[in-house]
């Protein structure tokens, strides 16, 4: 599971964990006795009295972060720092339209094949040196040319023929067919004098020499794996400096801390709430919470044989999932209005297309008569048929390899919906006799084994922007793997040449009812595959401290109660102290009280389930 969010900085992403909720006065209590015996100032230390001496917006990190590689990093706490300290072409604004930022214009050819872009003068990197045209033409040629440069994101560059800066003012990108996804190519453009050192190193390099040279709102300033990242406001950017001088991603294994801290005024804002967090906060006075339509969608990938572009197949996934009459069993089995409702609470809609419902031109369902509905009765029938006899315990045998169809399922450890949905998979499918064996998983472990292919089926999910392109493309052949295992962003090692040539196809179609048309059969094809089993789009549920935080998040909830699509690049920057009020300069005590918090939790046994079995329906 790769994972940006309904909030974006970048296009497209590996999905958020969720962040859960447990007993919060027990955690709150037994917490605070724990850091008081450690730490003496923290038993003085009020949430709601925060001195003023230090400017300081505290939220919880999306996801755990591993690299500061614009080239390399697909993870949305990863993307939601590199989006605010490198620079775009363009932005998108609140109404989700592409807006100037590096590029003040821009002009097409009448064949809409030569795009040129006026690129802002009078900018500097964060270490003095000119921004011009030559940095957007450097970067986007390495991606184009170099496999490694353009594992994150080469497949927004595919159709690039050739990209030149004509003068420090002026970038010339001339592509191979019409692109009609242009504006929304949101590539991080970094400062040549710097990366050119990297190039013979760049599949190694983390970019974690502080403070990192760049441009944006925000600078990055520092980092502790899995604890924290430190981000000063930019007082020099273009389009205002932040309210606040300092910005503090606080990673949390743990979803039960995450929303404890938010409670006790340690953070001040988050994101992914489950709908039990999201309605136990309704009752707390100093919360602000901020529906919105989910731009993301929630499901399993199953592995059908993990392959490189030249055809090599690597990996220990279990052969019978490379049949597509077993996973079509397995979407069969899976009852995804009763994840809705038992696990959402209704806060979510039961899911079949590939693309959420932010954006509806793209939403698609398939016809009554194909959709492939809940109906364990047709699944047994179909694995009957395909002469997968029942065996011991009720398990059913490979016909090929003379082996129980046993499959890996792994979850994340730090995503509480995994843990919820889990014993319901486990139930459903041993119905249709294929039993699972549940392996938990850290964020960063899980999504390490993807890339080896040393797995079966996997918890996935994907929140997109505006422009589907990416989401589209890493379902592409051209995402695969090389041999020597780099390059591509695939996400379940899917291949299938008559959806490249859709996809090609939809790229040069500026009729926005054309391209629906030709999305709709993508989408068709990947529903039938079943590669990518969508569940569910959880609405995106967020929180902010109205008595720490003001201007976080804009707009207006529409009649639904759903507030517009987010933007963490406007959002960050916008957010104000309260009455001139702000975070503690305490910045180590706030800290100590949140893994506290983990430990006192863990310790406990409290993670909740809301229902442990399918058995257990009321």
């Amino acid at each position: 599971m790769k994972t940006p969010r309904t909030k974006f900085l970048v296009p497209t992403a590996r999905s958020a964990r969720s962040v859960t909720m447990a007993a919060f006065g027990l955690i709150l209590a037994l917490g605070a006795a724990a850091v008081g015996a450690t730490h003496p100032a923290a038993a003085a230390f009020s949430a709601t009295t925060r001195p003023a001496s230090d400017s300081t917006l505290r939220i919880a990190a999306d996801t755990s972060i591993s690299t500061f590689n614009p080239f390399l990093a697909y993870f949305n706490g990863e993307l939601n720092v590199l989006g605010s300290i490198y620079p775009t072409l363009t932005t998108i604004n609140e109404q989700g339209q592409p807006a100037p930022y590096l590029a003040t214009s821009w002009a097409t050819s009448a064949n809409k094949l030569v795009w040129t872009f006026r690129i802002r003068s009078g900018l500097r990197w964060t270490d003095g040196v000119p921004i011009t045209a030559e940095d957007a033409a450097w970067t986007l040629n390495l991606i184009m040319k170099n496999p490694v440069a353009g594992t994150a994101d080469g497949a927004l560059v595919a159709e690039f023929a050739n990209v030149t800066a004509a003068n420090a003012s002026t970038l010339v990108i001339t592509t191979k067919q019409p692109e009609t996804n242009m504006l929304y190519v949101s590539i991080p453009i970094v400062p040549e004098h710097i990366w050119a050192k990297q190039k013979s190193n760049l599949a190694n390099f983390k970019n974690m020499n502080f403070p990192v040279v760049g441009y944006g709102p925000w600078i990055l300033a520092g980092y502790a794996p899995n604890q924290y990242t430190t981000l000063k406001a930019n007082t020099k950017f273009l389009m205002g400096a932040p309210k606040y001088k300092k910005l503090i991603m606080q990673y949390f294994t743990n979803g039960d801390a995450a929303v404890a801290a938010l409670r006790n005024g340690q953070i001040d804002e988050i994101d992914g709430l489950t709908a039990t967090q999201y309605e136990a906060l309704k009752t707390d006075k100093d919360m602000g919470l901020y529906p919105q339509v989910s731009n993301g969608w929630t499901g399993i990938e199953l592995n059908p044989g993990a392959i490189t572009r030249s055809g090599r197949h690597f990996g220990n996934g279990n052969p019978a999932l490379a049949d597509p009459r077993v996973r079509e069993a397995i979407a069969l089995a899976v009852s995804r209005k009763e994840l809705v409702t038992k696990i959402w609470d209704g806060l979510a809609v039961a899911a079949a297309g590939y693309l959420p419902p932010a954006y509806p031109q793209w939403a698609w369902n398939p016809p009554a008569g194909s959709a492939l509905n809940y109906d364990p009765a047709r699944a047994n029938q179909i694995l009957n048929a395909a002469g997968y006899k029942m065996g011991p315990g009720g398990v059913r045998i490979d016909p090929k390899t003379h082996k129980p169809l046993v499959f890996r399922f792994g979850i994340h450890s730090d995503q509480i919906t995994d843990a919820e949905m889990a014993p319901y998979l486990a139930e459903w499918l041993q119905a249709i006799g294929i039993k699972l064996d549940v392996q938990s998983m850290s964020f960063n472990q899980l999504n390490a084994e993807l890339p080896k292919g040393d797995w079966d089926i996997l918890s996935d999910a994907w929140t997109t922007g505006p422009d589907p392109t990416y989401l589209l493309s890493i379902q592409t052949c051209g995402d695969l793997p090389l041999n020597n295992g780099t390059g591509g962003n695939t996400d379940a090692f899917f291949c299938n040449h008559a959806y490249d040539n859709l996809f090609s196809q939809q790229a040069a179609e500026f009729n926005l009812a054309q391209r629906v048309q030709t999305i709709d059969q993508m989408q068709k094809i990947l529903y039938n595959a079943n590669v990518d089993i969508v569940l569910y789009y959880g609405d995106t549920l967020s929180a902010v401290r109205t008595d720490h935080v003001e201007g976080f998040f804009y707009g207006r909830p529409g009649a639904q109660g759903f507030y517009p699509q987010q933007n963490l690049f406007i959002n960050w920057r916008t957010a104000a102290p309260v009455d001139g009020g702000d975070a503690s300069s305490s910045g180590t005590l706030w800290i100590v009280v949140a893994v506290v918090a983990v430990i006192v939790l863990a310790g406990a046994g409290l993670l909740i389930r809301r229902r442990a079995t399918a058995g257990e329906r009321e």
